[in-house]
């Protein structure tokens, strides 16, 4: 019998609801199949408390929203690999709505590719909006069929190309009832001027407004992505920290930067009603 039943037939005996698999996401976060890199990054992105803040539990279906590099993918995946279903909504192949987006998707896709141990089952598929018309072009799953959304450092890209009404209503409609939304992004000074051009910080009153005009609920906040090294205000936007280091070249350059760390980010979770 799979992990998933034996763990919701006890939790129904006990009279409990089924929660995040504490053990399972450890063990997927020290796997050997991650990159050194992104691992190394674990103790800015505490990877453990998030995804147990997102209450990802081993059977759920997961839409994880533009996943870049695969950083979270490296975690998800093997943790829904047995009884889940992780859904990698990455960048279309044909999207030229931004240069870089056909590149990333196929090295994203290449990455999976290349272990199917730990990747074979992960669905790639696309996220899209035809962002002058602000409508949605393709979703990676059908409404009311997913039970978490996950996205991390994305917002402002919402933002930035004006979709950030259309990318909740989506996320709203995709989620089953009582379904909900997790979101990791760089946070903005309250008063801070972010919205007159893309620094890579957004609001938390903004994200949390625009949530609930879609319908959703605030059910939690994490701390622990917080870090009051960080000013939020630099020459290039956040791409000015870590990991990125933008234009920085020598180690003399980097220094104060590696000494602030990554970014201060919100971490918030949205339920549907």
């Amino acid at each position: 019998m799979k992990r998933a039943l034996l763990a919701s037939l006890a939790l129904l005996m006990t009279g409990q609801t089924a929660v995040a698999d504490d053990a399972a996401l450890q063990s997927a976060i020290d796997g050997k199949h991650r990159t050194e890199a992104y691992a190394a990054r674990d103790n800015a992105r505490h990877p453990l408390q998030t995804l147990k803040l997102f209450d990802i539990q081993p059977q759920h279906t997961v839409v994880e929203i533009w996943p870049g590099g695969g950083w979270y993918t490296e975690i998800l995946a093997p943790y829904l690999k047995e009884d889940g279903k992780l859904i990698a909504a990455h960048y279309d192949e044909s999207d030229e709505q931004a240069s870089y987006r056909p590149g990333a998707r196929k090295k994203f896709e290449e990455k999976m590719a290349a272990d199917p141990d730990v990747y074979g089952k992960v669905e790639v598929t696309s996220l899209m909006f035809d962002e002058a018309k602000g409508e949605l072009v393709k979703a990676p799953a059908e409404d009311g069929t997913v039970d978490r959304i996950v996205t991390f450092r994305n917002a402002h890209g919402w933002v930035a190309r004006g979709i950030v009404e259309p990318i909740f209503e989506h996320f709203y409609a995709a989620l089953k009832p009582g379904g909900k939304l997790g979101i990791v992004q760089h946070m903005a000074d309250p008063g801070q001027d972010w919205m007159s051009e893309n620094i890579g910080y957004v609001g938390r009153d903004y994200l949390i407004g625009e949530a609930a005009r879609a319908g959703f609920v605030l059910e939690a906040e994490g701390y622990f992505n917080l870090n009051p090294l960080d000013n939020k205000r630099y020459e290039v936007g956040v791409w000015q920290l870590p990991p990125t280091l933008y234009k920085l070249e020598s180690d003399a350059e980097k220094a104060p930067y590696l000494a602030i760390g990554e970014s201060e980010r919100m971490t918030l979770v949205f339920r549907k009603p």
